[in-house]
């Protein structure tokens, strides 16, 4: 330690300022606990915030509504082409994250927590040096490893700021609209912002390895968000092979093998989006007794500790599910098992939307794990065709199911896609968690003419009462 450095003592050292990061740290403050949390950024929020799910959600909605103002004119009420303003368009993105971002920062001051900009490094299991901040060293009773995950680059490129080959965070710079794009992965982040660039007019081309969008999701609730993706990008071409790509003066060359022709193209921009990597290197990890897995992950066990008595690891960093809400739970469980409270992560139905038109949301066991698991479960699907409200919006495409236990009735699993899953959901998990019976979500009253109807019809057809469709005797 160099002689005039500030060194610092902390109960609580949070590492990362995300959704798992701030998470941890408000609750570990709200229970008595100081506080200090470093972040490279200077306001809390992390990548979620300031460069994934809410600069995303929010050209998604815009995608909305420039589609839904094409469909309108079908409905007698029609709209002028839309004018794009890239520079508005920024600047209401920017406008969002400031909000939320101001509101983060009044939080954290409002509880104490010390924040400090920095680059951490731990130099022991109790011992931790800061890089670019005013104080140097802290010592920790605790530490929380918060520090999410990053873009997978595609093999031999790497993404340069303002380059033509883009992780998710260039794509959201939105630097212009690419006259022909190519999206590398059909998993969410490459929909989403493919629909984001098909909505502000570029040609859209996408290139999945994969036979099949969305690998993992079951396949019925991904089919009408393939039938729209078809109508909305220049085309779609599945078991296709990225073999190289190179960035050139006004365009990136992209030789491919697979269902695509010609093999060699040249597009204005390409989008890799081909997966994420745990955030657990530079971290001088090496100097305590954390693990970490073959892929990079950090091993904690369900109380979110790590393999070193003194450090836990939250999110991304700690595998699983990359979801924010699920870090969110982790950070405070974290927090609470610090704080010597009997917390632990045990959820029976974590939520998962993709944020595309329609929309697709599903919680708890699907229907390609229990084929994987050989388990007996009963299915029932509510197509939104039959629904009221569905119908008014002009968004029959929807459907509803339930994944049940043949044997007692209880819930297992739910699955939606169409139009606003992401607030249908909750139904579904809070079903789940409690342990609810099909039963129990058909005898319960839904609003009409609502969307949230669908799953009480779909519960109902399990008793054989639903009402907008012939149940089967």
């Amino acid at each position: 330690m160099v002689m005039g450095e500030l060194t610092q003592e902390a109960e609580v050292l949070v590492i990362g300022s995300g959704p798992g990061g701030y998470a941890a740290a408000f609750r570990a403050a709200d229970l008595g606990l100081d506080v200090t949390m470093v972040d490279p950024g200077a306001r809390p929020g992390g990548v979620c915030l300031f460069k994934g799910c809410i600069p995303s959600k929010t050209f998604l909605y815009l995608s909305e509504l420039i589609f839904d103002a094409a469909k309108a004119e079908s409905m007698g009420v029609a709209f002028d082409k839309p004018r794009i303003d890239l520079e508005a368009l920024r600047s209401w993105k920017g406008k969002v994250i400031d909000q939320l971002a101001n509101g983060l920062v009044s939080l954290n001051d409002r509880r104490g927590v010390q924040l400090l900009k920095g680059q951490v490094k731990f130099e022991g299991s109790d011992t931790a040096r800061i890089y670019d901040s005013e104080v140097s060293h802290i010592k920790f009773r605790h530490a929380i490893l918060a520090t999410g995950s990053r873009p997978i680059p595609f093999p031999g490129t790497t993404f340069k700021p303002g380059g033509r080959i883009m992780s998710s965070t260039g794509a959201l710079a939105l630097a212009d609209i690419p006259e022909k794009l190519l999206v590398l992965g059909g998993g969410y982040v490459g929909l989403e912002l493919g629909t984001v660039y098909a909505a502000l007019g570029s040609r859209v081309s996408l290139v999945e390895l994969e036979d099949r969008l969305l690998a993992g999701v079951d396949q019925d609730l991904v089919q009408p968000l393939h039938r729209k993706l078809n109508k909305i990008f220049d085309s779609i071409h599945l078991k296709t092979k990225v073999v190289a790509m190179a960035e050139k003066e006004g365009g990136v060359e992209v030789k491919l093998e697979g269902d695509i022709d010609p093999p060699q193209q040249t597009f204005d921009r390409v989008l890799v989006a081909i997966g994420r990597k745990p955030g657990s290197t530079d971290m001088g990890l090496e100097n305590t007794k954390v693990e970490l897995d073959e892929k990079g992950f950090v091993i904690v066990d369900d109380r979110q500790r790590t393999t070193d008595e003194r450090i836990f690891a939250v999110g991304d960093v700690a595998g699983g599910m990359m979801l924010a809400h699920k870090a969110t739970r982790e950070g405070k469980v974290a927090a609470e098992v610090i704080a010597g409270q009997p917390s632990a992560f045990d959820v029976r139905a974590i939520p998962a939307v993709v944020y595309t038109d329609p929309q697709i949301a599903w919680c708890g066991m699907t229907e390609e794990q229990a084929r994987e698991e050989k388990r007996s479960v009963k299915v029932q699907r509510f197509p939104w065709k039959f629904s009221g409200r569905a119908t008014t919006m002009g968004a029959p495409e929807g459907l509803t199911k339930i994944i049940v236990d043949p044997d007692t009735g209880r819930i297992l699993g739910v699955g939606i896609t169409g139009r606003d899953t992401e607030g249908l959901i909750s139904e579904g998990v809070l079903a789940i968690e409690m342990g609810a019976l099909a039963e129990d979500m058909a005898l319960s009253i839904h609003p009409h003419p609502t969307l949230s109807e669908t799953e009480g019809e779909a519960a109902e057809m399990f008793l054989g009462s639903a009402t907008h469709i012939l149940n089967k005797k």
